[in-house]
């Protein structure tokens, strides 16, 4: 896997705004927002909506930070354990690198 993962720039990514507040707002009512779309990538023609875990992931993709480190600032962001959102991040980063997300 790659240690700073960085994002394809072949990729055109727009993150929804309304939908990121109204995936927050269900957060803060404790309601599970993991199926809410936040963010839309576009890959070969191929339109993905992210999840506002899978969004905060890709922002992070810059190349700069590392998954350790990705992964535990969203352990901060998030409040969760840093040991599950490491296994998120990590299967998350494989599987973007996997469909050629991520730059080699």
């Amino acid at each position: 896997m790659i240690d700073r993962p960085l994002r394809n720039p072949a990729i055109i990514w727009r993150e929804e705004d309304e939908l990121r507040d109204a995936a927050m707002a269900m957060l803060e009512r404790g309601e599970d927002a993991s199926g809410e779309g936040v963010m839309i990538l576009l890959c070969a023609g191929v339109m993905h909506q992210l999840n506002m875990l899978g969004a905060e992931i890709w922002k992070r993709c810059d190349g700069e930070h590392t998954v350790d480190a990705i992964a535990a600032g969203l352990a901060e962001v998030f409040d969760a354990e840093p040991d599950e959102i490491a296994a998120d991040v990590r299967e998350f980063v494989s599987d973007m690198q996997r469909r050629g997300w991520l730059a080699e």
